[in-house]
């Protein structure tokens, strides 16, 4: 059974940080590519970060560029999700997907959220004083 986990998320102040985890099981992580994404209440889904699959070479969207990393743990099967310096804007249910097929869903210049096909259920975030 492949399926994805994510925890780490809660309610913290803004320029606060919180780490992000993407667990797997039943699959490796580090043969795939893994990407973040959000979805704030009464939003379109938003791509966050990517990690591929063989480089390890992330990409991120500019509203988190800077702030936020996106890791690989291969002893934990885990990828990571830091988020520094978090503002307001960054409240949303985060979720992490893998891309299974091999398709072109994190390249050195784009991610591609359609191609990512295993997703977790998410984790919610809330920035707020």
């Amino acid at each position: 059974h492949l399926q994805l986990v994510e925890s780490g998320g809660g309610l913290v102040q803004p320029g606060g940080s919180l780490r992000l985890s993407c667990e797997a099981s039943g699959f490796t992580l580090d043969s795939y590519a893994v990407g973040w994404f959000r979805q704030a209440p009464g939003k379109e889904r938003e791509d966050v970060s990517c990690i591929t699959r063989r480089t390890s070479s992330t990409i991120y969207a500019d509203s988190v560029k800077g702030r936020f990393i996106i890791s690989r743990d291969r002893a934990k099967n885990l990828v990571y999700l830091q988020m520094n310096n978090l503002k307001p804007e960054d409240t949303a249910v985060y979720y992490c997907a893998a891309d299974l097929e091999g398709n072109p869903s994190c390249t050195s210049n784009r991610m591609t959220s359609a191609f990512f096909g295993t997703w977790g259920q998410g984790t919610q975030v809330a920035v707020s004083s």
